[in-house]
Parts: structure tokens; C-alpha cells; sequence
């Protein structure tokens, strides 16, 4: 016979585990990239993965998805093991990823990117009407409304997001894994993205969200796990956690982000007169774009990606021409325009994709290092190589620029990106620029690597550089910069001195909208 009913008693609320990762441990040779790291995630819940660049977060994340397989460990999800290996088990498991760099093909539909590897091959009759109406009802559920029928070239930035939350949520994700989401997003996209994944949460999906902005992880988060030399150093609430401490955290020390000094700025170094660039169809691609940048300045160029900051950034860098205008090098006119003159001309790059554009993979440090400047008399004479020059300056930036996980002959391609950072700004830096462009220098980088990163630039500016900063960190750009000027549609125009400005005025004139000056 069932005993009375006792109502005063109150059980607290019983919240499964939907994933559960059990003593996963991964060695590559001697580095032990995940050392028996356990962790686990609720229905309904959001947990932020920190740390530093080679901390072993995209290895954990790796093994969850199928690309790795674990030395020993297993990952359950709703209480059932995974198989190890199989990617298409993971998906069939409910997880889905967003990747920091988008994976859509711009020539396709929405739609067609969205189904895209859902149907076998045989199968000829795609049920495209049917799809497309899934698609547009998940996106009115989630605020994530998108057009079928438009091509993702169209789309702006914060647009393809949402169809790549639509691809994971329509392959019946439960398990959002978001890496970097707001990387590229104005602040009034983040906060849209930030309402939608309060309405995922609502619907009992659960969120792994990766981040290097501590203070989105501290707005969005309900619990916060540390990686550190692939070992878990901290799991807290969030309630309990501080900017200070999960920093602290990641990188094993205290440490002060750099504070830039307000000086007077020396003489005009790079000048740009009306000038335009015409893209395909002779379409603008910069348009009429007037500008300076001066000695002991950092100039911080905002803009959402996409409006013409990566044909600036080839102006200046010497890969492209202006169709009209004037673009002037410390007060003369510049009639030539080729990498190596504006590397002779004490320009440094640091350029926007340090994989693609700031090394080569598969060369050692010792031949990237000299990879600007290898025609110089200390480093080549008559068409030989000096090794024993090289490899000196090598050696002097490892040794002041704090380049790790360097080995003879190894390919750079090795390091992290940190350290591959680290390496590019050695070689730009120990060179005594007169001017530096400056693309994205820390994006992707832990807290850690970007305040070393900032160190040496503000410090640069002080020994009477100047520097063009390109970023869609606003961050980034506030802390750094003493002007900043907005990019829109290939228009330029001047935001004002960084200390009046907030990231909420910035982000209005990113995306093309006027803001009251009061």
C-alpha cells in the first residue's frame, strides 16, 4: 500500500547528463594533448570551453566529433557510449558544430548548402519543397528567419551564421558546439545571436561555446571549464567566476592587459587621396577613400568583413594598384606598387591569414624568418645562402619574441597559432619598420598571446611607428587604436578619437548607420 503523500517535501529537479566525456586522454608523440580530462554537459545548459592557443580545445573537440580517436577514454551521449572514429555517428548522435571560418559554398542557395549531404546520391527527387519549409519553420522557432531561395554570396556575416545554426538544427542537433561565434559579428548581431541561443536553451538543447571574449563567457555561460597543457585546471559556475580569475586560469600567471599612452603624433607617413579600386563588372570596391596615418599613431579601421578592408590591406601591402587616386609614402607619391618596394621601403605586413599569407607551412623557422629578406646582403651574397646569419636571426626571435614548440628543420606549419603569430611579428618587428599594417593581429589568439601581441605593437608605436590597425574586434580596436576610422561598402569615413567612442556607436556605423553625436 503506497505510503501518504508527503507535499512539504520539495526533490530538486533531476537534469540528465546529455554528454558526458569520461577520462579521454590523447598523446601525439610526447605532447600529451588531452591528459584524462573529464566533463560533462546538461540538457538546457551552456558550457564555456577556455584556453590558451594549444591548450588542447580543438583536440578535445576533434575526438568528439570522430576526426580522432581517443588513446583511452570514452564520450557517452544520452547515456549511450559513441563510437570512436565516425564522424556520421556523432551527427546521428545530435551534435552539431559552427566553426569559427563558415563552411558553406557562397555559389549555392541557402537551401541547397542547408540539405546538402542529408540524401543519398541516388536519390534524384530531392524533396526541396519540403526542406524549405523545415528551414523556414526552424528559423521562425529560433528567431533564425533566412531566405531559402538566396545565395549565400548575397548574405551578409551575421546572416550565414544563422544558416549554419539551420544546417546543424536541421540534421536534429541537441548538441550545439559553437566555436568563436562572434568572431566576426557587430555587437548588435552578437546580441541577436545571444537571444537565439536563449531560445535553443528553452527548447532542451545544450551548448558548448567556445570563446576567447571572457566577458560574453561570463554573459552567456552557466558553467566555465579551464584547459591548460591539455589538462582541466578549473570547472566553475559562472556566478562565482571573474574576468581576472578564468584569465589567470588560462595562462598559469597574473597578468595586466598593455595600456595605451596618449602621445603627440609625428608626421604623416601613409596618405590616401580619393582613392578608388574597381572590383569585377568595374563595380567600386573602395571608393573615393581619404586617409592618413601618422608617427606615433595607431589608426584602427573597423568594419564587418567583406567591405573592402582585404584590397586596403593589398594597397598597402604593394599586391594591388588603385584604379584612381593617390596614395603617398612619407609625403611622396607612390608610382610603384609591388610587395618587395614597400618591404624596402620599411613597410611591415602582418597579414590578415597567417596560414595562408604570413608563412609557409612546410619551411622551418629558421627560412620563414628571412622569407621577406632573403635577398639581403646579411642573408645571401651572389645567389648563396649565410646559414649562419639566418639562423642568428632566427634565434633572436625565438629568443625575444618567445616563439615555443620550435625544432630544427621542423615545418612551421607544427606550431600553434599563437606561436606562428608570435614568429610573424618577430620577423616584422626586428626589422624597424617605419609603418605597419596590421590585419587581424590576434584574431583566434588566447589572452595570453594577444596582450603579447599588443605589448609589442604599442611599444612599436612608441618608438615612432605608425600603424594601420585592421580588426573587427572592437575590443581589440578601442584598446589599441587612437583614431579609428569605419569602413562601409568601401567608404571610409573618420569614427572619432578612441576614448569617446563605444562598441555599440562603432557596430551602428559598421553596418552603415548614422549615429547622433551627442
Amino acid at each position: 500500500m503506497p505510503g501518504p503523500h508527503l507535499p512539504f517535501l520539495k526533490f530538486p529537479p533531476v537534469v540528465p547528463e546529455v554528454l558526458s566525456l569520461k577520462n579521454i586522454h590523447k598523446q601525439f608523440g610526447n605532447l600529451h594533448a588531452n591528459h584524462d580530462i573529464s566533463l560533462s554537459l546538461k540538457r538546457g545548459e551552456v558550457l564555456a570551453l577556455l584556453g590558451e592557443n594549444g591548450a588542447g580545445k580543438t583536440t578535445l573537440m576533434n575526438i568528439l566529433f570522430g576526426h580522432y580517436v581517443a588513446d583511452s577514454g570514452e564520450i557517452e551521449v544520452s547515456g549511450k557510449i559513441l563510437p570512436k572514429g565516425s564522424p556520421k555517428a556523432s551527427i546521428d548522435a545530435g551534435l552539431g558544430m559552427v566553426h569559427q571560418h563558415f563552411t558553406l559554398a557562397d555559389n549555392l542557395s541557402v537551401l541547397d548548402n542547408i540539405i546538402l549531404g542529408t540524401q543519398p546520391l541516388w536519390n534524384f527527387r530531392l524533396q526541396r519543397r519540403e526542406a524549405s519549409d523545415r528551414i523556414l519553420d526552424l528559423g521562425s522557432r529560433f528567431g533564425l528567419d533566412v531566405d531559402p531561395n538566396a545565395r549565400i554570396a548575397e548574405l551578409s556575416v551575421g546572416e550565414r551564421q544563422r544558416v549554419e545554426i539551420l544546417k546543424a538544427l536541421y540534421r536534429k542537433a541537441r548538441i550545439l558546439i559553437l566555436d568563436e561565434p562572434t568572431a566576426v559579428l557587430t555587437p548588435q548581431e552578437s546580441r541577436t545571436l545571444f537571444k537565439t541561443l536563449r531560445q535553443l536553451l528553452e527548447e532542451g538543447l545544450s551548448i558548448i561555446f567556445i570563446s576567447h571574449k571572457l566577458a560574453e563567457v561570463l554573459e552567456v555561460s552557466d558553467r566555465i571549464a579551464v584547459l591548460r597543457d591539455g589538462k582541466l585546471v578549473m570547472e566553475v559556475e559562472v556566478s562565482k567566476a571573474s574576468e581576472n580569475m578564468l584569465a589567470e586560469a588560462m595562462v598559469g600567471r597574473s597578468f595586466k592587459m598593455p595600456i595605451r599612452k596618449e602621445v603627440p603624433a609625428g608626421e604623416s607617413l601613409l596618405d590616401f587621396d580619393k582613392v578608388s579600386v574597381l572590383g569585377p563588372h568595374r563595380l567600386p570596391v573602395l571608393e573615393q577613400v581619404s586617409f592618413s596615418v601618422h608617427a606615433r599613431e595607431v589608426v584602427g579601421l573597423a568594419g564587418i568583413s567583406g567591405n573592402g578592408q582585404r584590397v586596403l590591406a593589398d594597397l598597402i601591402s604593394g599586391l594591388q594598384s588603385p584604379t584612381s587616386g593617390q596614395v603617398s609614402l612619407y609625403g611622396q607619391p607612390l608610382k610603384r606598387f609591388h610587395p618587395r618596394e614597400m618591404l624596402r621601403q620599411g613597410v611591415g605586413r602582418i597579414p590578415e591569414d597567417r596560414h595562408g599569407f604570413g608563412v609557409v607551412g612546410d619551411l622551418n623557422l629558421a627560412e620563414n624568418v628571412i622569407s621577406e629578406v632573403y635577398k639581403n646582403p646579411d642573408y645571401s651574397k651572389m645567389g648563396f645562402l649565410n646559414l649562419k646569419n639566418r639562423q642568428k636571426f632566427a634565434d633572436k626571435v625565438v629568443q625575444e619574441f618567445d616563439v615555443r614548440g620550435v625544432k630544427n628543420h621542423a615545418p612551421v606549419r607544427l606550431l600553434s597559432g599563437g606561436n606562428m603569430q608570435k614568429l610573424i611579428l618577430g620577423r616584422v618587428l626586428l626589422q624597424n619598420p617605419k609603418l605597419i599594417l596590421a590585419h587581424q593581429p590576434a584574431r583566434g589568439l588566447d589572452i595570453g598571446a594577444a596582450s603579447f601581441v599588443y605589448e609589442r605593437l604599442l611599444e612599436a608605436k612608441m618608438q615612432g611607428c605608425g600603424i594601420l590597425l585592421i580588426s573587427e574586434d572592437l575590443e581589440e580596436l578601442l584598446r589599441l587604436s587612437d583614431r579609428v576610422l569605419v569602413i562601409h561598402r568601401g567608404k571610409i569615413k573618420e569614427a572619432g578619437k578612441a576614448g569617446s567612442l563605444s562598441t555599440t556607436n562603432l557596430g551602428l556605423l559598421m553596418a552603415g548607420r548614422q549615429v547622433d553625436a551627442s
